[in-house]
């Protein structure tokens, strides 16, 4: 019973993760939605600034507390509806207080810790164990897997919570500023004429932050080759007999 009362806060976020999905408020927030209806999303923004603004942070913060993998669509659209500054800014609001919502319900539903961790936490475990700050950053800066999978791992790992707030506000703004920029340079350049197609990544604009995260994302394909490597190289040192010396004969 305790551990169901435990388990309580986070399956409510789940619940309202699915309710949130299934509503279809996001598909207000898809580039072509975006794109037919540009005039009266800036005109409502100019007609009520500080409640559009306000929305936006708490409609993600809601979506990133929930852990639900589509908040790329409203930080996209962040950017489309307030340039890249303003749009990493409140992005950056909304995925720190979504995530460390996720996180205080995952680490309260999990206590002092479980027999059967997820398995994503399984595998971070020893990294996290060996270089705590520097593996927490990484992980918050490198997509090596959905943004709340990996809230609800740190949460089950112990991470402190200033690490965890650190971590998640410098590189998750670090990645919200290239997102950020796909979806305003998506309006710089519909508002030049453009019609939304393919031909429309190869816009500098969008072209270069794309780019940039394309990078990123192969990152830690390159960290596991290194890794793998260097433990071929020790297991074959190990696996080598030692050099026998000559000695005198008598």
């Amino acid at each position: 019973m305790n551990r169901l009362r435990a388990s309580l806060p986070l399956i409510l976020l789940i619940v309202a993760g699915i309710v949130l999905v299934s509503s279809g408020i996001f598909d207000r927030f898809h580039p072509g939605h975006l794109v037919a209806h540009q005039q009266q999303i800036h005109a409502r923004i100019n007609a009520d600034p500080w409640l559009s603004r306000l929305v936006y942070i708490g409609l993600l913060t809601l979506a990133t507390c929930t852990g639900i993998p589509l908040t790329i669509v409203l930080i996209l659209a962040g950017g489309f509806a307030f340039g890249i500054v303003e749009g990493t800014m409140y992005s950056s609001i909304g995925l720190t207080l979504g995530s460390l919502i996720l996180f205080l319900a995952s680490r309260y539903a999990f206590g002092e810790g479980s027999k059967h961790p997820p398995a994503i936490a399984e595998k971070l475990h020893h990294g996290f164990e060996r270089h705590p700050v520097s593996y927490t950053l990484f992980l918050r800066l490198v997509p090596v897997a959905p943004f709340g999978l990996l809230t609800v791992a740190l949460a089950w790992l112990r991470c402190p919570l200033w690490l965890f707030l650190g971590a998640t506000w410098l590189g998750g703004t670090l990645m919200l500023a290239f997102e950020t920029s796909v979806g305003a340079g998506l309006s710089q350049a519909l508002s030049h004429g453009h019609r939304l197609g393919a031909d429309l990544f190869f816009d500098p604009s969008i072209m270069w932050p794309l780019g940039v995260l394309a990078l990123l994302s192969l990152l830690p394909l390159l960290v596991d080759f290194i890794r793998t490597k260097r433990h071929a190289a020790a297991e074959s040192s190990q696996e080598k007999p030692p050099s026998r010396g000559i000695g005198p004969t008598g």
